[in-house]
């Protein structure tokens, strides 16, 4: 699908966005790069690009890219302050500025840059625009109200979408899934207990348990008929699945907790809502927020005020003010709001790339962000205990508060980071390495692989209950992850562990029938596969294994005829865009990085990609990048990091020039 300046997109097929197959050699004129001086070129490029990414580090040591979503993010933060009655004129004016310029023409709002238009996304924009004053007869209005009732109005919209609406009296609360706060009574070892979900999804279930039982509405500041397909009618009735699939079992639970919620004892739901109330505040970060993302935050907030705290109070005060720091101000005075901030995934990405692209170990630019890492280093237990209560702490978030859920991939990157640093105070280093890789270790699932937040998070229940219609709620074992682990622990010199021996089993296992492998966390099989060779090779898999020439001609039959490389989200869907996409600069970087560890480095592919990295090269030494390459949910929630387009071109043109670092010594 082809994108437009405005994000829109036109219906093409998928070869249109990405080129054909290319073959193993080229001529020079076809380059604008000569063959003879690519080495020369892909050197300077790399310069350039180093000092680009320098001159973004923060005087503290850490670095931070803007990291784009969708416009639910500004919608919610809107919504959110209607609801409390803090939403002030200044505000709604810059959010509005934001969402009206990531309309597309036909009215509707994506959730990717030059995605199709989402039902959801597109109700939560323009009731935010209605919040703006924005008439509903105004041309952009009209096209979008017209395009939700094409597609079946606001009943048609996901629960978290519709629970939003319900909180203003525009939705029913009856016509919800019910979730109960009772819940939170299940012991850890019974289907559906809270431990079961995804740390993201467990943290925003918990405060709208609270939501659920109260169901506030506050007066709906205009009506909403225009979103309905029949205004006298606005919820359709549905036949329920059949009972002998979990589709109509699950649906069966709901109505016999809609029912509970009407003769739930008072005292026992009193008593839940207390308890839901002391597992959010426990789990508030220093600088006010939850996890470090936006939607825990906003629920959280939502909930601790329908039970009685103040604005004022402190834990409310704190959790407002970390939503303020969610805002990216533009210098036309709009304002996104992210969904998370990454800076310590930067920050690690970063120095893994400076490293990488020849910058001395002890420069100072890389040993003030080992100490920002090491200050980051998380030494408590948190959520992840349930699981594993007798493995002692030590890993890293990826935000820059997020005590209570550091993450696996963040660990195992910053592990690699700071193994290419000579840090004046080795000891001190040595020791956090020791630490972290002991606790990702000791993370490591049943099967031999590694999910990001928890072991063993693999429950089959969740995700069928009515409530969950959006994203992923468990956080099972992923390849990308995996792979991250295994390269840290090859380069811990453990590539001969049994548990590092069996993750590479259970990645050999995961490989695509094509040579790919899915990726989880980024777009999508070239991330998998960028993320997968270099940790096999640094295991000591030989070139000529059997996964390895696999995956190696799978990445040069999907090579665009540019000579980049890309894949388009909807490969998350739909298997025919597998590979396929126009070319970017970070998905370009991962092929290289797959095909220079499998020692490919003088192979047509990897010298078109080098090529085209340095072609497309800006003159400060940046790259432009406006696809969506990182991934929250595949496909239902997609992400822009925007430093992805620096740190990976400039690791992926510093292993060509100055080769691949070695396992067990850093480089």
């Amino acid at each position: 699908m082809t994108a437009t300046t405005d994000g829109s997109s036109g219906a093409v097929g998928p070869r249109a966005a990405a080129a054909s197959t290319t073959h193993d050699t080229a001529a020079p004129e076809e380059l604008s790069v000569a063959w003879d001086t690519l080495d020369e070129s892909a050197a300077r490029a790399a310069e350039r690009a180093v000092e680009h990414l320098l001159a973004r580090q923060d005087p503290s040591g850490w670095w931070k890219g803007d990291l784009e979503t969708n416009v639910t993010m500004d919608a919610e933060d809107l919504l959110l302050r209607q609801f409390l009655g803090i939403l002030d004129a200044d505000t709604l004016r810059a959010a509005a500025l934001h969402i009206r310029r990531e309309q597309r023409e036909d009215g509707a709002w994506a959730t990717f840059y030059g995605g199709a238009g989402d039902l959801s996304t597109t109700v939560e924009a323009y009731v935010a625009l209605r919040l703006a004053g924005d008439p509903p007869e105004a041309p952009h209005m009209a096209r979008a109200s017209a395009w939700v009732r094409d597609r079946g109005g606001m009943a048609a919209a996901r629960v978290f979408t519709r629970i939003w609406l319900a909180l203003f009296g525009w939705w029913r609360w009856e016509d919800l899934p019910e979730l109960p706060p009772e819940l939170l009574f299940l012991p850890k070892w019974f289907p559906l207990n809270i431990y079961d979900f995804g740390c993201w999804a467990r943290q925003t279930i918990v405060p709208l348990t609270v939501v659920s039982a109260k169901r506030p509405v506050r007066p709906a500041p205009f009506p909403l008929d225009e979103l309905h397909t029949d205004p006298a009618r606005p919820n359709p009735p549905r036949p329920l699945a059949p009972a002998t699939g979990w589709d109509g079992i699950f649906q069966r639970l709901d109505k016999a907790l809609h029912v509970y919620h009407r003769v739930a004892p008072r005292a026992l739901r009193g008593t839940a809502m207390n308890v839901a109330a002391r597992w959010i505040v426990e789990r508030q970060e220093n600088d006010g927020c939850w996890g470090g993302i936006q939607p825990p935050a906003v629920y959280s907030v939502i909930a601790l005020h329908l039970l009685g705290y103040d604005l004022g109070h402190p834990v409310m005060r704190a959790g407002l003010e970390s939503l303020d720091r969610f805002a990216v101000w533009g210098e036309d005075g709009s304002r996104m709001i992210e969904a998370c901030q990454s800076p310590v995934w930067d920050t690690c990405l970063a120095t893994i790339a400076l490293a990488d692209a020849g910058l001395r170990p002890d420069h100072p630019a890389l040993v003030k962000a080992v100490d920002w890492m090491l200050d980051e280093e998380i030494t408590r237990k948190g959520d992840w205990a349930v699981r594993r209560p007798g493995l002692p702490p030590g890993g890293w978030a990826f935000e820059f508060h997020n005590d209570n859920y550091p993450d696996i991939d963040d660990t195992a990157e910053v592990l690699l980071a700071l193994r290419r640093v000579d840090h004046p105070d080795p000891a001190r280093v040595e020791a956090a390495i020791a630490r972290g890789a002991r606790w990702t270790l000791g993370m490591q699932s049943r099967n031999g692989a590694w999910g990001a937040f928890d072991a063993d998070n693999t429950s089959v229940f969740p995700n069928k209950l009515p409530f969950c219609d959006f994203g992923e709620v468990i956080d099972p074992p992923s390849a990308d992850v995996t792979a991250h682990v295994v390269e840290m622990l090859a380069f811990e010199g453990q590539a001969r562990n049994p548990r590092t021996r069996r993750g590479i089993d259970w990645l050999l296992a995961e490989q695509e029938p094509n040579g790919a492998w899915f990726g989880r966390w980024g777009v999508n099989h070239v991330y998998g596969t960028g993320s997968v060779l270099p940790a096999l090779t640094a295991a000591g898999l030989p070139g000529s294994h059997p996964a390895i020439r696999r995956a190696v001609a799978w990445l040069g039959s999907v090579q665009n005829e540019d000579g980049g490389w890309g894949e388009d989200l909807r490969s998350y869907e739909d298997e025919r865009w597998i590979g396929r996409g126009a070319s970017t600069a970070s998905q370009t970087a991962w092929a290289l990085l797959a095909l220079l560890a499998a020692g490919e480095r003088d192979s047509g592919p990897v010298r078109r990609g080098v090529a085209w990295l340095t072609e497309t090269q800006r003159e400060d030494g940046s790259w432009d990048e406006p696809y969506f390459t990182g991934t929250g949910f595949p496909w239902d929630f997609s992400i822009n990091y925007h430093l992805y387009r620096q740190v990976f071109p400039l690791t992926a043109l510093g292993r060509y020039v100055y080769g691949e670092p070695s396992p067990g010594k850093g480089r």
